[in-house]
């Protein structure tokens, strides 16, 4: 890499310098050197990766997106068990008992030849009891809880996958923006050729007494000036690939090989009106926006039915009481059990407090309605909010494309101005900043070109996003590239 982008300069001339001199130092001092230096010894493992792939890794590994998967199971769950609301409540117990105080005694009377009165009672006795309970309440609101459960998942669906398409969104825009870096350095590093091989022509041309001092130093001026533009490129490059790799669940310092693009890139014929159309029915955001109107519909609903519909309540108990002597007598004997007060009862409550419209129910249901109001007019600016957007995307798609061809026919025509000031420069009928001043026109067209070719790309994406159709259903739709358009234009 340093000999590349250094050549056969002042780097080269001093390596060669020292070389017999690191051969003598022997290979701890080389590897002491090589450390200090940065210069790595060993060649990290690269990841050659297609956007395709890309995107399946983040879908798989991405925290953000696993804990919305996590939301949407747990709401499944509920969804499926929706029906325990009609599953009774039972409780049951026991109490052992005594009383604190002794029970007066009580005197049945009875006749002389029997004995007269006798006394029974006025002993202190443990009691045992148990209880059984069952009880159901019946009402409307049941039902619509239900469905409201199930609106719910389907809402955590809508979620998850609204998360996945913004997550593949974004994975595939930073996949061609690193490829557009990844681009821009390549031209970089033939600017940084063009002028390595400037200054060597210009050391021959002064060695030889042909061209000033002058020149020389305006070549290496030159050329060392492209180092910190390829420095920095290199550096938002790997901050952009470490970003990618943990958007992907990665290492940071996962380094990627990016498949690059075709040079045609496809233009397609785009129609407003059927996008728009599209969008207003297809893009996340509003689908979300829709299911949470009809998740406050059925929670209005649900309310209503609580306050205005009658409960039925299904009830069942039973109270069995031990009769004799705890401690003496057999718990399973004849008669040993008996309940007192247990009983199936069947009762209708209606609740009169939402008939009164200050009360806090008649309340609640107007603010539910008032909200329901809001989110209704936020669907209304929603979908007024996506027919600008797509009309805006779509201009500037159509105004890429157009600006595209133009860039392309600009950098034909640099390119030949630079190979044709170049060859004066050989021949000494132009001076060296000429050449220069040619170059970097050519490197603003190139980048120029780039630039618009991603720019489509990435507008075309945001389409696809925002009208709801799987990625790729524009991106790859065959159409008119950038050289056939080219060729139109200047025909």
């Amino acid at each position: 890499m340093i000999h590349s982008l250094y050549g056969q300069g002042w780097f080269s001339d001093r390596t060669r310098a020292l070389g017999a001199g690191w051969r003598s130092l022997g290979p701890p001092v080389i590897l002491a050197v090589c450390f200090l230096w940065r210069v790595p010894l060993f060649s990290q493992e690269v990841r050659t990766i297609s956007p395709e792939e890309a995107v399946d890794l983040a879908i798989k590994n991405n925290l953000s997106l696993e804990s919305s998967r996590i939301s949407t199971a747990t709401k499944k769950r509920k969804a499926d068990t929706a029906w325990n609301v009609f599953i009774p409540t039972v409780d049951i117990g026991g109490s052992l008992g005594r009383l604190n105080e002794k029970p007066a005694a009580t005197v049945l009377p009875l006749p002389d030849a029997l004995g007269g009165p006798i006394s029974m009672g006025g002993g202190y006795q443990w009691r045992l009891s148990g209880s059984l309970q069952i009880a159901l309440n019946l009402n409307f609101a049941l039902f619509e809880g239900m469905r409201n459960l199930r609106l719910e998942y389907e809402s955590g669906l809508i979620t998850y996958e609204k998360a996945k398409a913004q997550l593949e969104r974004d994975v595939r825009k930073s996949y061609y923006q690193m490829l557009l870096v990844q681009e821009n350095i390549a031209l970089l590093r033939e600017s940084f050729a063009a002028a390595e091989q400037r200054v060597e022509m210009a050391q021959a041309n002064y060695r030889a007494g042909l061209a000033p001092e002058l020149t020389l130093l305006q070549a290496q001026v030159a050329r060392e000036n492209l180092k910190p533009n390829i420095d920095q490129a290199e550096n938002g490059l790997k901050v952009s690939m470490a970003q990618f790799a943990m958007n992907l669940g990665l290492p940071y310092d996962t380094s990627f090989a990016l498949i690059p693009l075709a040079d045609a890139t496809s233009f397609i014929p785009l129609d407003v009106a059927d996008l728009i159309s599209q969008a207003a029915n297809g893009k996340p955001d509003i689908q979300e926006l829709r299911q949470s109107i009809l998740i406050l519909e059925s929670t209005r609903k649900k309310t209503f039915y609580q306050i205005f519909t009658p409960t039925l309540s299904l009830s069942w108990n039973a109270d069995p009481t031990f009769q004799g002597d705890l401690w003496k007598d057999s718990w399973f004997m004849e008669d040993g059990w008996k309940q007192s007060s247990g009983m199936f009862r069947l009762s209708l409550t209606f609740r009169l407090n939402g008939l009164l419209p200050w009360s806090t129910e008649a309340q609640g249901l107007k603010e539910l309605d008032e909200t329901l109001s809001s989110l209704n007019i936020g669907l209304a600016q929603a979908i007024q909010g996506t027919e600008l957007e797509i009309y805006n995307t779509v201009l500037s798609l159509e105004q890429t494309r157009s600006t595209a061809a133009a860039q392309r026919l600009t950098a034909d025509l640099a390119e030949r101005t630079y190979r044709l000031t170049e060859q004066a420069y050989r021949a000494g009928l132009n001076d060296l900043l000429e050449v220069q001043n040619a170059e970097l026109e050519l490197r603003k067209a190139r980048i120029g070109v780039l630039e618009q070719q991603f720019n489509y790309l990435q507008g075309l994406i945001d389409l696809e996003y925002a009208i709801g159709v799987p990625f790729g259903a524009l991106s790859n739709d065959p159409g008119t590239s950038f050289s056939e358009q080219a060729t139109e234009r200047s025909e």
